[in-house]
């Protein structure tokens, strides 16, 4: 079966990872365009070494190339202001568009939660790193019992973090706690991003917090057992992704009931605590930048569910 042209907009970090992953990893993806605004990047001038058309004219040339008709997946790796602008020149043509960055147009996605929801979406968004990484727990949870509060602190070196993602801090931080909520279920979600310029770099570490009612020893072993098999579920398409140490259960009183919504205030809690770590696959990035690792996997696994999924409809 012939495969499905793809094209990356964004010839930074995530969108040359991404390109790297497609060639290598992909039975139904093909590289068709790269796209940038840069002429020096080292991503056009990979994806030129490599045969891959290149453009520097941003979705302008993108739309401008003979291959443009038979591209079905657009990739945007670039910034959330930058999407804005590329999903209005190409929602007209049709086309399968995987947000990277936080602008979130189109629903949340996190592969091992919610994929098959969004198959009929024509935009949809990758949250960001920390909520990759972290919204998994925060839905295994949510399936055993009702989560009250859920706070997520990624931390990430600072070399792995590009202009991109510096410029959507606050974006990342507002998108992800939405979609804590939206996708993992809690009902009421907070996330926090740290810059971390240790030397050497350190690779991405996660640390999910989760408010429950007050968990006897049962429920403690089926939170513990769904975790277990959603960090197993993730890592089938994140190798590095691996929890740190077993799963934390503190009891807690009504020191938290401001953290919840007043509906959710019993006084008597569990704080579940999982610690989480993301190592990159090294396919361009280093080991370190397990941030942008998750995310460019979690697009391709999108990606190839969403076409296969189209496919199936058609047929």
């Amino acid at each position: 079966m012939p495969k499905t042209k793809v094209a990356i907009i964004g010839s930074g970090n995530i969108g040359t990872d991404l390109m790297f992953k497609v060639m290598r990893l992909s039975d139904s993806l093909e590289m068709g365009v790269m796209v940038g605004i840069d002429p020096a990047s080292d991503g056009l001038a990979r994806a030129q070494r490599l045969g891959i058309e290149t453009t520097a004219e941003g979705v302008d040339g993108l739309l401008a190339s003979a291959q443009f008709d038979d591209i079905e997946v657009v990739f945007d790796a670039t910034s959330a202001g930058a999407h804005r602008a590329n999903d209005a020149a190409l929602r007209p043509h049709g086309k399968l568009l995987i947000d990277l960055t936080p602008a979130a147009i189109g629903p949340y996605v996190v592969p091992v939660v919610n994929l098959a929801e969004q198959e009929s979406s024509s935009n949809v968004n990758m949250v960001t790193c920390g909520g990759q990484a972290t919204i998994p727990i925060v839905a295994a949870v949510s399936a055993v019992v009702p989560v009250h509060y859920a706070e997520i602190v990624a931390s990430i070196a600072s070399k792995s973090a590009g202009p991109g993602t510096r410029a959507n801090i606050d974006e990342f931080t507002e998108t992800t706690s939405a979609a804590i909520s939206q996708v993992g279920g809690a009902a009421r979600g907070k996330a926090i991003i740290i810059l971390n310029p240790a030397e050497p770099p350190m690779i991405m570490r996660d640390t999910v917090l989760v408010v429950t009612d007050r968990l006897d020893d049962a429920a403690r072993e089926a939170v513990a057992a769904a975790v277990a098999a959603q960090v197993e579920a993730v890592a089938g398409y994140v190798p590095g992704y691996r929890l740190k140490q077993d799963v934390q259960f503190t009891d807690e009183g009504d020191e938290l009931d401001l953290l919840l919504p007043e509906d959710r205030r019993s006084g008597s809690y569990t704080k579940v605590t999982v610690f989480l770590e993301v190592a990159g696959a090294a396919m361009y990035l280093p080991e370190y930048a397990g941030n942008l690792d998750i995310m460019t996997s979690a697009a391709l696994r999108t990606a190839e569910h969403l076409v296969a999924a189209r496919k199936a409809v058609l047929a």
